[in-house]
């Protein structure tokens, strides 16, 4: 069993003028719901072995804020250029590109490619819009993430910042 997550980096500002896109940090807002949702996910005992980041500034804070909520070293996250605003399909080759003892991956990116790759993995979610900080859960029944498109899959569960903390569990 595999088990992929999900995130979506937290909200970013969009307050200096003139900042190139992959330069945008992390808002107030955004700097509150990371550290939030990666507690949440402590609290479930998700704990990836592997956390892979958009070089995005505002997904590389994002990830470095869940890594130290669920006590993953933050310099053990590896940036990874195709993450940056990645449609789905590119976003599966890098995780079928991932070693077979990595039990538990973590993927923090974008939208769209992470709602339309929520959609692919689990259609019956019909997810319009993975939020900000918004993570989403799922078990592939495989040994290999090169198999994780054709394995069988389940929501685990959907969670977003403004959410109660137990949405669309599948427990």
């Amino acid at each position: 069993m595999k088990r992929l997550i999900l995130l979506r980096h937290a909200k970013s500002s969009w307050s200096e003028d003139g900042l190139p896109d992959s330069e945008r940090p992390l808002s107030g807002r955004g700097e509150r719901d990371a550290p939030r949702m990666g507690a949440r996910l402590h609290e479930r005992g998700t704990r990836p072995d592997l956390v892979l980041s958009s070089p995005a500034l505002r997904a590389r804070e994002t990830a470095k804020l869940v890594a130290q909520a669920i006590d993953y070293p933050v310099d053990a996250i590896r940036v990874e250029p195709s993450l940056y605003l990645a449609a789905p399909k590119e976003i599966l080759a890098l995780v079928a590109e991932q070693a077979d003892t990595v039990d538990c991956l973590l993927v923090v990116g974008h939208n769209p490619g992470l709602t339309e790759l929520t959609n692919l993995l689990l259609p019956a979610l019909n997810l319009a819009n993975l939020p900000t900080a918004g993570t989403v859960v799922l078990d592939c029944a495989t040994e290999r993430w090169a198999e994780v498109r054709a394995a069988q899959r389940h929501l685990v569960y959907y969670d977003y910042p403004k959410s109660s903390g137990a949405s669309a569990t599948a427990d």
